[in-house]
């Protein structure tokens, strides 16, 4: 096989070999130039040592910020490049970082320590693929495999836990019988891997190709790292509305919405309150009043325990509170959730209502999907006329109340609400003489 390699990857190469030493593309962009698709990064490893790499390139810009682990920054054309020397790990104590880190010579010691075989592949050139533990014919049989003894190479670092999980979900990947059981034997590991490193793999997990199928297969690897989606497992619903359990539904509203960061993470965690908020009638129908709060409340103790963004939480939240609103062809309705939450999370709304509606049973399914649409057409039509949507819309202000002679306080914006009120119902337009008048008659009914 031959890969195209980029001009600037092929300086480093050549002037590698030039100064006599070997150079090789290394890992993942190898696994996605045999998979057809373009790499993020282009890593080379190289024979030569921290020092001599740094000497064979004296008239670039180097930097050293990894120099202890083997790793040399090379700046060619404005853009850096990374060069390790092939390496060993020593032994791990903490089931995250080896203790100490040595040298090798060879490229096939070096492609030893790593994680899967997918990633454990090297190429230039001269020599073409190496690949000694069968990488390519794994991702021709689309398998992701331990290098070596999967329960060592989760023992070694935990972290690969959760990197299993997401190659196979980005690729589509099945996960080898040997490795998917040291997955869930050593899942408990996962609690020595720092918050960060876990939400970085979780968001890479929910949005992979087959994120349903990962978290569904995996379910208890992934209530390691979110123990509040335990309850959820096998909590049968009991209504003429879901066909699945909580969890199951979860799980397969995260496929049924398009790969973004927010709205997949919005769809794993919107209905994760049910369990609390479950009542069973008499009939044996289950009822969830108040869940998308009490999901909310749950949610933001996840979201700040992973270490997510302030933004984040916050659309999150907001998502997941008024996920269950039901528009029913009312542009009003649309109108007071745009003023609460803003247009572009309206819109996400709509992409979450429809995600969650295809993730549930048939019944009125059709219906659902029209009032979004419906719900859909009504913001186009709101946006596109600037319709009021909120208090701060309304074309009077408090000053102008202040001006007929209201005082300051409580009154002015009761009368501002009202107005509102008016306003969005579409009893008044939003004309400033016409809500003028109708403040006028706070004044001549203060009792009001």
């Amino acid at each position: 096989m031959k890969i195209t390699i980029p001009k600037e990857v092929q300086i480093i190469i050549d002037r590698l070999n030039s100064r006599g030493f070997e150079g090789y593309l290394v890992g993942g962009c190898v696994r996605d130039c045999i998979m057809n698709t373009t790499p993020h990064d282009w890593d080379v490893c190289t024979n030569a040592s921290p020092d001599k790499t740094e000497s064979c390139f004296e008239d670039f810009k180097t930097v050293g910020v990894g120099k202890t682990h083997g790793t040399i920054g090379v700046v060619i054309r404005g853009k850096l490049y990374e060069i390790t020397t092939y390496r060993v790990d020593g032994e791990y104590l903490d089931n995250r970082h080896p203790q100490s880190v040595s040298f090798t010579d060879k490229i096939t010691s070096d492609l030893s320590r790593r994680d899967f075989t997918v990633n454990a592949m090297a190429y230039n050139e001269s020599t073409g693929l190496v690949d000694p533990f069968g990488g390519r014919l794994d991702i021709e049989k689309k398998l992701i495999k331990c290098v070596g003894d999967p329960a060592t190479r989760f023992s070694e670092d935990s972290l690969r836990i959760l990197r299993g999980l997401r190659f196979a979900s980005r690729f589509d990947f099945e996960i080898e019988k040997e490795t998917s059981k040291a997955i869930r034997d050593y899942r408990s590991l996962l609690n020595n891997v720092a918050r960060e490193r876990v939400k970085e793999e979780l968001i890479g997990i929910i949005c992979g190709k087959s994120a349903e199928k990962i978290l569904t297969d995996y379910r208890e690897v992934i209530a390691e790292i979110i123990p509040e989606l335990t309850p959820c497992f096998d909590f049968e619903q009991r209504t003429p509305h879901h066909c699945f359990d909580i969890y199951r539904h979860i799980a397969r509203s995260v496929g049924e919405i398009e790969s973004d960061p927010l709205l997949r993470l919005t769809m794993l965690l919107h209905d994760i309150g049910k369990p609390e908020a479950c009542y069973t009638d008499p009939t044996g129908r289950r009822h969830f009043k108040g869940h998308p709060q009490i999901s909310a409340r749950i949610a933001e103790d996840i979201l700040k325990r992973l270490r997510f963004s302030n933004a984040v939480i916050s659309d999150c939240l907001k998502l997941i509170e008024y996920h269950d609103v039901r528009f029913r062809g009312s542009k009003p309705m649309v109108r007071r959730i745009t003023g609460m939450i803003g247009e572009e999370n309206t819109r996400r709304l709509f992409k979450i209502q429809y995600a969650d509606t295809m993730a549930q049973s048939d019944y009125l399914r059709e219906q659902k999907l029209g009032d979004i649409k419906t719900a859909q057409a009504h913001l186009d039509e709101i946006i596109k006329n600037k319709e009021c949507c909120s208090v701060k819309q309304l074309a009077v202000s408090g000053f102008d109340l202040k001006a007929l002679g209201f005082p300051d306080g409580r009154l002015i914006g009761d009368i501002l609400n009202d107005l509102f009120e008016k306003v969005v119902e579409d009893k008044l337009p939003n004309n400033k003489e016409t809500l003028l008048n109708e403040a006028k008659k706070h004044k001549n009914n203060p009792s009001e």
